[in-house]
């Protein structure tokens, strides 16, 4: 064989078994925010190898006898809480939709920039996710109703309850997040 190279010694080629790219993916705690200024969702969870865990979640809610002002800092103070309290090292924020009613627009915009005002203090990377696509990716469907979405939180996070609507949005971004392969997906979340 050694002359039939030319007297050169065969190269030795090892082949190895691809490993799985989620075997590379490092755990991630992943904060969700559906901002609104009557109630704003947020969770947390820990996205690892195998089944992400829930570590928080819930819903900042403000009366609606409360200024917007009032509401603002509300929002901005409890997401400085809980990034202080389970420090996330990403952040994933529901896209803007486009509101028939303008004021509605403007009101939703104080709220979102309320809210990603006091995560771009930490310095992490802020991601955000069109509400179609969130409900597709968790349902199956882009017009999903605000229960199915809720359902299936529940189930991927195995929660004993439904979470209120507000965080199961929230908690819905982190999953989606948690899921996405920047490698296969041809539309990557979108960083602001």
């Amino acid at each position: 064989m050694k002359a039939r190279l030319g007297g050169k010694t065969p190269r030795v080629v090892t082949v190895s078994t691809p490993v799985p790219h989620s075997a590379f993916r490092i755990p991630q705690t992943i904060l969700g925010v559906d901002p609104s200024l009557r109630g704003t969702g947020y969770g947390v969870i820990r996205a690892e190898k195998s089944n992400p865990t829930l570590l928080a979640q819930g819903t900042i809610s403000c009366p609606a006898r409360w200024e917007r002002s009032r509401c603002l800092a509300k929002i901005s103070q409890t997401l400085r809480d809980v990034l202080r309290e389970h420090q996330p090292t990403v952040c994933v924020v529901e896209g803007l939709f486009f509101a028939q009613n303008l004021q509605t627009a403007l009101i939703m915009g104080e709220a979102r920039g309320a809210a990603m005002a006091a995560i771009a203090e930490t310095g992490i990377e802020i991601f955000e996710i069109a509400p179609r696509k969130v409900k597709q990716a968790i349902v199956g469907y882009g017009a999903a109703q605000k229960l199915a979405v809720a359902k299936m939180v529940q189930r991927m996070l195995n929660l004993a309850e439904l979470p209120a609507p507000d965080a199961a949005d929230a908690l819905a971004l982190a999953l989606v997040h948690a899921q996405e392969n920047p490698r296969h997906n041809f539309t990557p979340p979108k960083k602001i």
